[in-house]
């Protein structure tokens, strides 16, 4: 392997290719914000967008020049000269020059199919296109990038011709080839091959582009660098069109933890989880869990035999400590849990149990989780079956009984949702005191949440913080037509604080109870 320290560079896309994914809009100022924090954390390159190709694009360089970066290069995308225009009289080189970015990459077509078919020109106005705009740039004072577009498909249907492309971009005074995988179906062992060709034939640096339609963008990246390659290009999560490019953050991670390159300060890399969360509540998407290095479940152990080791010694069944990306260890409860699960996911919350009571909440929650309840997405509820067990708990309330009413307005013939009434009576008790209370709503669900806090709001005025912000319901026997059982999973929060409780059974509102009973329930025993 042919790579020393600090000469591997990052070159992010993720405010241009990255955006190409499906669900995903940035605004200008969003791109601002992911802009600065790139910076921050000390990636080399930072491709902003194609400044001719949308109002949005141009208006985020216009506000970009304000920037006062301290460890990236801002990047302008756009293509080659259109064929058979004079490049000075191009409109992408004008936009290009009007961005003022110290670096520009320029994409090229290096696939002998796309030169005929797709831009409908001959392989010799191609590559005149390819000279033409590197040399008009660089005369100019930028430092050119040249992404080959379709090299590796290119290159394996005409390799004479996928070099030339290359060669006219190095001849002209580009600083890097960017040997881009745009379709994604090329393989790690094909990349290395290749890339290793590309080094012993060319002079310049050599980057690597990679797509994830085979999921092996991150692996075929690493072969490039141990090829040849010394820039690489990705996206924060992975983000990008079709199945996605790269993960940067990933490929951060091999480079510097499994290899040894530093490729960003030290320090930064603790910011990897952070910077993670960070542009995927930036894009508003939600945040991958099972992503490397960075998701909420990567170091998440649910096999009692697992934790067992995890909790005697840590790096057992962990790759890496955690901490060193901003991430922790999880243990979660489940029907696969030991009792070294129970008591990691105890202490995590403070709590300790008897050997007796770790006994019990494994049986428990094995058989709970038989019928349908599931505790590794809902550690409120399983925080409640461990004050249950205790012989001294007392309840702060108890349902007692209650009613449930769903009707269409009477009072008119409109058949419309708006009309449908649902209206819950409830009786509660609170010490020696019975409440009867009944609410409406806009749904069963609801009419029982306000009935239910109605009838508890007279002891417990704090309950008022409380709200429920996600409500899921699954059913878990698939196939057993409308009598078939169902989880529900109500998330809910009180402002700081977020938690999750479960209930289970072949009727929906009953689980809903369950469910809501062990949030509020869960709430005043933690807030006495």
């Amino acid at each position: 392997m042919n790579m020393k320290n600090n000469n591997i560079e990052l070159y992010d896309t993720t405010l241009r290719d990255g955006t190409q994914q499906e669900g995903i809009s940035l605004s200008v100022q969003d791109k601002l914000l992911i802009t600065k924090r790139l910076d921050d954390f000390g990636v080399h390159y930072i491709e902003g967008g194609w400044p001719g190709s949308n109002p949005k694009d141009a208006e985020f360089f216009a506000q970009a020049k304000k920037l006062s970066l301290k460890n990236s290069q801002l990047a302008a995308f756009s293509s080659t000269r259109r064929s058979n225009t004079q490049v000075e009289k191009d409109i992408n080189m004008q936009t290009l020059l009007e961005a003022e970015t110290p670096v520009v990459t320029l994409v090229g077509k290096s696939w002998d199919l796309h030169v005929t078919e797709v831009l409908e020109t001959t392989l010799k106005e191609n590559l005149l296109m390819i000279s033409d705009s590197v040399s008009f740039l660089e005369k100019r004072g930028r430092k050119v990038v040249f992404d080959a577009e379709h090299f590796f498909d290119g290159y394996k249907a005409n390799k004479e011709y996928a070099l030339e492309c290359l060669l006219a971009a190095q001849d002209s005074g580009v600083s890097c080839l960017t040997l881009c995988d745009t379709n994604g179906g090329t393989l790690p062992n094909e990349i290395g091959e290749i890339v290793s060709e590309i080094r012993s034939k060319t002079k310049c640096q050599i980057g690597i582009h990679t797509h994830n339609d085979t999921e092996t963008a991150v692996a075929s990246s690493l072969v490039a660098l141990y090829s040849g390659a010394t820039q690489i290009q990705g996206t924060v999560n992975g983000y990008g069109e079709r199945c996605g490019n790269a993960n940067l953050l990933t490929i951060i991670g091999n480079l510097q933890l499994k290899l040894g390159i530093k490729v960003i300060d030290p320090h930064q890399i603790e910011l990897l989880s952070d910077l993670s969360n960070f542009v995927s509540e930036i894009a508003n998407l939600p945040h991958n869990q099972y992503q490397p290095y960075v998701g909420k479940s990567a170091f998440v152990h649910k096999a009692g035999l697992h934790a067992s080791a995890v909790s005697k010694v840590r790096h057992s069944y962990q790759h890496i400590e955690p901490n060193d990306v901003g991430n922790s260890t999880r243990v979660v409860i489940s029907e696969l849990a030991g009792r070294s699960n129970i008591r990691e996911k105890l202490k995590e919350i403070g709590l300790k149990a008897s050997t007796e009571i770790e006994k019990t909440l494994i049986e428990t929650i094995k058989n709970k989780e038989n019928i349908g309840f599931q505790y590794d997405g809902a550690e409120a509820s399983f925080e409640m079956l461990f004050h249950k067990s205790q012989s001294q708990y007392k309840q702060p309330f108890e349902i007692i009984d209650f009613l449930l009413v769903a009707e269409k307005n009477r009072r008119t013939n409109d058949l419309d949702d708006a009309n449908l009434i649902s209206e819950v009576t409830v009786k509660v008790k609170v010490g020696e005191k019975v409440m009867h209370t009944a609410a409406s709503g806009n749904g069963p669900v609801n009419a029982l949440d306000a009935a239910l806090r109605k009838g508890l709001i007279e002891f417990f005025p704090s309950l008022t913080q409380i709200k429920l912000t996600d409500y899921k319901v699954r059913v878990i026997d698939q196939g057993g037509g409308s009598d078939a059982t169902v989880r529900v999973l109500v998330e809910s929060t009180d402002g700081k604080e977020t938690w999750r409780t479960v209930g289970c059974s072949p009727n929906i509102i009953e689980a809903s109870r369950q469910a809501l009973v062990d949030s509020l329930e869960w709430w005043l025993i933690k807030n006495k």
